[in-house]
């Protein structure tokens, strides 16, 4: 048994105080038990879990309590074979029954048995995945492990800990939601909890702060300490034993593209100076004559006749501004800022601050800052006060910390797509898991308008038919600013909607508990990762279900079918239709059908070039750390 018992990482003398996997390691220990081929094994365990649930039921309090401890002493001894993983998924799914109301149907059964196995599990939006992760993570963590589950933002890590909190509770487990709590020792106290709900971003930058605090631990690291008086950092994790992601594409792909950079300020009252100047020379370069703008990849390069117009206007400064490569790359940095990164496309000014937008999600991303001196830029070109400049402690990419995990899994309606890239980086096969009722949607034809102002005009009357119809329609958009556009032009026509975008974050539940009712019409920005569905009343599901007119130019394919799952959930009618215009997105050309899915293969391939180029810099960086000896 003992080869199984080491199956299940868990803080102690076998594995460590701090379980993580060893950074030379290509892909997560895969140790146990193994479903044969993905989900037929899925499909064997689901009837036998049933089962237990009904026995389950069947049992008196004393009963249940001596049955509960028995299957916490099997799981921990066993590990996580599929006749005990049966039993346990089971009880699980008996228990969510009797508390929550929610009785997990046998997909649910199924893509939790493939959370528990390794594996990614792609779920249809609307499949109810959030208990699917309440199922996996109680398993996992009556076997001893320490569970984290990781979603796409704050709001969804409060949510689903507060409502699956009864379950947790019903099983002897302890629960908890880790934004809101400010200081290690209280971050340390939600670590101690048997499951935690927190965002990718909060977990990542957690361990690197837990990593500095490894690395002054070392011998050197408490004789220094002891000589300078200092008390040592702790650190607050248990180690990283097993996470579950939630829409894990959109963490482990959309967001993977940029480093996760633990920093400190630095007083560089120079470096602001000189900025502000790069960004007064920007201004007077005229575009075409000095200077080129390549909107795809948000660069700017300087024409023979820009660097003898740069090299004159700085002729006198002194300082750097004497190296023609330092005041090349500063005054490049600056026309990108001024010219390719967009107010309510980009980022939004509030509260006298600059807040970067994701560019999937659509949401506000405090505490993100552009690097390089650009955020700078960017709060000079609005007028406002920049933040302090500061220096990189300690960096990671998604990609190398999720790898760090023991046992990695996760969920999203759109996997499938990127199947091979979750493969080789993480070592994670996907598995499909089939509908609980057969899809009603219509796909109707994609349309092009020769302009956005004809698209928007369309839209409107498009909108104002399917209303009084009374079908209630989402409107998917790609920026806060395409966003208002659209609603601009309803608003002439006089149809009542709502906006989702950005600048109204804080009214998003409302606005998308009532996104299904008959009539109602909802413009919002991408709606990856909302973690909210649309229901439909019952006069909305007569008129023939939710209707999605996307305006959006995604470029990735999982993003469209993320905004059109939005429709006909659960067996229910619905349809979708794409509009596009010319030049409505750099690269797109306003094209459809196939030169659409061309474009999006294109675009996909080159943003998992850039992630693996991402991770390789990461991984000579980590090799620089540990040369230096400040690397676990």
């Amino acid at each position: 048994m003992r080869a199984q018992t080491l199956a299940l990482p868990v803080p102690g003398p076998v594995w460590g105080d701090y379980p993580l996997r060893p950074p030379d390691k290509h892909a997560p220990a895969r140790q146990g038990w193994r479903l044969a081929s993905g989900l037929p094994g899925a499909r064997r365990l689901a009837p036998d879990a049933a089962r237990h649930g009904a026995r389950w039921r069947g049992l008196a309090a004393q009963q249940r309590a001596h049955a509960l401890q028995d299957l916490r002493r099997r799981l921990r001894r066993e590990g996580l074979r599929p006749a005990v993983v049966a039993q346990a998924l089971g009880l699980a799914a008996a228990v969510a029954g009797e508390v929550l109301g929610l009785v997990p149907r046998a997909t649910q059964i199924l893509a939790a048995a493939v959370l528990l196995d390794h594996r990614m599990a792609e779920m249809a939006t609307g499949e109810g995945k959030t208990l699917v992760i309440g199922l996996a993570a109680a398993v996992a963590a009556l076997a001893g492990m320490p569970v984290h589950v990781a979603t796409a933002n704050a709001y969804l890590a409060r949510r689903d800990a507060g409502t699956l909190a009864p379950l947790f509770d019903a099983l002897g487990l302890r629960v908890a939601a880790l934004p809101g709590a400010d200081g290690d020792a209280a971050r340390r106290a939600v670590y101690a909890h048997d499951v935690v709900y927190a965002t990718a971003k909060d977990l990542a930058f957690d361990f690197l702060r837990d990593r500095q605090a490894l690395a002054g631990s070392s011998v050197a690291g408490r004789a220094a300490a002891a000589l300078s008086g200092r008390t040592l950092p702790q650190p607050v994790m248990r180690g990283l034993c097993m996470v579950l992601l939630d829409e894990a594409d959109s963490i482990l792909l959309d967001e993977a593209d940029m480093p996760l950079i633990l920093s400190q300020a630095v007083p560089q009252a120079a470096r602001r100076a000189f900025l502000w100047q790069a960004l007064a020379l920007a201004r007077q370069l005229g575009q075409h004559r000095d200077y080129a703008l390549h909107a795809a990849d948000r660069v700017a390069r300087l024409t023979p006749a820009g660097e003898l117009r740069l090299q004159s206007l700085a002729d006198g400064l002194g300082g750097p501004w004497s190296r023609p490569r330092y005041r090349r790359e500063a005054v490049v940095m600056a026309l990108a800022g001024l010219h390719l990164y967009h107010r309510d496309q980009h980022y939004l000014v509030r509260d006298g601050a600059i807040e970067l937008l994701d560019a999937v999600t659509g949401r506000a991303a405090p505490g993100r800052v552009w690097s390089r001196g650009l955020h700078t830029v960017v709060a000079l070109k609005e007028g406002l006060s920049p933040p302090p400049e500061t220096e990189t402690v300690a960096q990671t990419t998604y990609q190398r910390f999720f790898q760090r995990y023991w046992r990695l899994s996760g969920i999203s309606g759109t996997l499938c797509e990127a199947r091979s890239e979750l493969q080789s980086v993480y070592g994670v096969p996907v598995v499909r898991i089939p509908l609980h009722r057969p899809s009603r949607r219509i796909d109707l034809p994609d349309r092009r308008f020769p302009s956005a102002h004809a698209m928007h005009e369309a839209v409107a009357e498009r909108v104002a038919a399917l209303q009084a119809s009374g079908r209630p329609v989402l409107v998917g958009a790609d920026t806060v600013a395409d966003s208002e556009r659209v609603s601009a032009c309803l608003q002439a026509r006089g149809i009542a909607h709502r906006v989702l975008n950005a600048l109204r974050d804080a009214e998003e539940a409302a606005i998308v508990a009532e996104a299904g009712h008959a009539g109602s019409v909802t413009v919002a920005t991408r709606m990856a990762g909302r973690g909210t569905d649309i229901e439909l009343d019952e006069a909305a599901r007569a008129a023939g279900g939710l209707h999605v007119l996307s305006c959006q130019q995604n470029d990735a394919r999982r993003l469209d079918r993320q905004l059109a799952g939005r429709a006909a959930r659960h067996g229910d009618p619905g349809s979708v239709e794409w509009w596009t215009f010319p030049g409505a997105q750099p690269g797109w050309a306003g094209v459809g059908g196939l030169f659409r899915r061309w474009y999006q293969w294109r675009e996909e391939q080159r943003r998992a070039a850039l992630r693996q180029n991402l991770l390789e810099q990461d991984q000579r960086w980590e090799r620089r750390l540990a040369f230096a000896g400040a690397a676990d």
